[in-house]
């Protein structure tokens, strides 16, 4: 497994841990470190780049209005709380790279989340998270919203395509 798809999964487990634990109260800063340095031992200890779980929760959560609005918009008939605790943080990372990381191509934003939905996700996980994140990035390409990342690489296939 690479550094940076351990790196995603760290972060969507620190994410749904945080996810899960504001419906009781929202957790302090330092017990965010806590809760991510805790995941990091346990998942992934001497791993390369640890401070990309930290850039990818921090990101997640600092833009969580934003990306979970973008989720609304392309899964219209899952409101945002009904989607499983798993599957709405792997779209929010998902849609973290593809709409807020300028350095992470499209197309590693969207397999990278469809892994983490096809390991950590229930059965159709893969298929629902490919769906949502090839609608967003059609969306993106019809508005002319490419990454300079992207402009060298081919787009991503769609389902559809497949």
């Amino acid at each position: 497994m690479s550094s940076r798809h351990l790196g995603r999964a760290i972060a969507m487990q620190s994410l749904y841990e945080w996810d899960f634990n504001r419906k009781e109260r929202e957790l302090s800063e330092e017990e965010i470190k806590a809760l991510i340095a805790r995941n990091m031992g346990e998942f992934g200890p001497g791993l390369e780049d640890a401070s990309f779980v930290s850039e990818l929760f921090y990101g997640v959560r600092d833009n969580l209005n934003s990306i979970d609005a973008f989720i609304a918009k392309f899964a219209p008939e899952w409101p945002i709380e009904q989607i499983t605790i798993v599957d709405r943080n792997i779209l929010r990372v998902g849609v973290y790279e593809l709409k807020f990381c300028e350095n992470i191509p499209a197309k590693v934003a969207i397999n990278e989340a469809i892994e983490l939905a096809k390991t950590y996700g229930g059965e159709s996980s893969g298929k629902f998270v490919n769906g949502v994140l090839g609608a967003m990035f059609k969306n993106m390409l019809a508005e002319g919203e490419i990454k300079d990342v992207d402009r060298q690489r081919p787009a991503p296939k769609s389902s559809e395509e497949e």
